[in-house]
């Protein structure tokens, strides 16, 4: 049996990380929330992830300086992140390309959008 492909999601709102978790989980995957920045930088250091999902707006650090700092972390250089965020201006798209987020996804998102995109990315990135 292949291992489970884990997936840690960052948002601040407790309903929209769970309601990821739930969707990732439902169709096989690990999925962990993390409702801070501090919180996803503490798992990401001891744990390895195959993908990761952030908010633009986050409290305490925004998702574009949280994802300048996972790419810090050795064994998450190369893992595919996604940003998630309502906050969806163009600049904020183009930014987040720009740093080397392989998509954006706009809030709110269709649900089977969000699993297919999400899921072929980690398939892409398992078979390269």
């Amino acid at each position: 049996m292949s291992p489970k492909i884990k997936i840690l999601v960052v948002d601040d709102q407790m309903a929209v990380a769970l309601m990821m978790v739930f969707l990732l989980t439902r169709a096989g995957c690990e999925a962990q929330a993390a409702l801070s920045a501090e919180k996803a930088l503490r798992l990401a250091q001891t744990e390895a992830f195959d993908l990761i999902t952030l908010d633009v707006g986050m409290p305490d650090l925004d998702g574009f300086l949280l994802f300048q700092k996972l790419r810090q972390i050795p064994h998450l250089k190369e893992i595919p992140v996604v940003f998630v965020s309502g906050n969806s201006t163009i600049e904020n798209q183009q930014h987040a390309l720009e740093l080397g987020a392989a998509d954006f996804i706009e809030k709110p998102f269709d649900t089977q959008d969000f699993l297919s995109r999400i899921l072929s990315l980690v398939e892409e990135t398992a078979t390269a």
